[in-house]
């Protein structure tokens, strides 16, 4: 049943943290840490006003980094540098997600809020490297984050993939509303099952979902 539901698709969609990696890696407390310093030192506030903002910036414009730039003009560049200087040692290779993703038919592509050289480490160091065929990141949608539909368009038209197509695998419900809306098959990959129209599949394991598919 499931594997029909994906005999369309032509291109296939992955996020990059939290679904091409388990959200036990942890990455994002080392990310975190450095978006705290960093609004800290650009805005002039204690740490505890720094992640106050961070969090409100993220749950109003998807990321702190929007939020940054929209209020106080925040030049992207050395943000995005500074917040992706973190430690990749603790990732472990996933022999298992290699083969599945590499099996299946079409095009493979990762689209995340990072940047394309933080994806590049991560892909390294899971041992992903070679399945994908494409990688976006936030400076490909002109540093407009998921999920603003328009930073969809964005690099659905600069990878020219066809949105009813095509399916989206995604660790933050929020960002699958606009691919929903677009045609594409949807795919949260999270610990939790969350009921929801936009929600077409759950797996809280990617590997043996994908496996599903071939």
């Amino acid at each position: 049943m499931i594997k029909t539901s994906f005999s369309h698709v032509e291109t296939w969609v992955f996020d990059l943290d939290n679904t091409l990696y388990p959200p036990s890696a942890r990455l994002f407390d080392q990310i975190e840490v450095h978006m705290t310093k960093y609004v800290m030192d650009a805005l002039s506030v204690d740490a505890e006003e720094a992640d106050k903002l961070r969090s409100e910036y993220w749950r109003t414009y998807g990321t702190t980094l929007a939020g940054l730039m929209r209020v106080h003009g925040v030049d992207p560049g050395p943000y995005l540098t500074k917040v992706h200087e973190i430690s990749f040692d603790h990732l472990e290779e996933d022999q298992a997600l290699a083969a599945a993703i590499a099996a299946l038919p079409g095009r493979r592509i990762v689209y995340t809020n990072g940047t394309r050289p933080y994806a590049e480490n991560v892909l390294k160091a899971r041992g992903l490297s070679e399945v994908f065929d494409g990688i976006y990141g936030v400076e490909h949608a002109q540093f407009l984050p998921k999920p603003e539909r328009e930073a969809f368009e964005m690099v659905f038209a600069l990878d020219g993939l066809n949105p009813a197509r095509a399916a989206m695998f995604e660790d933050d419900a929020r960002n699958l509303v606009a691919p929903h809306a677009m045609g594409m098959q949807t795919v949260h990959v999270a610990p939790d099952r969350l009921e929801s129209d936009h929600i077409h599949h759950h797996t809280d394991d990617l590997a043996s979902f994908v496996a599903r598919l071939i």
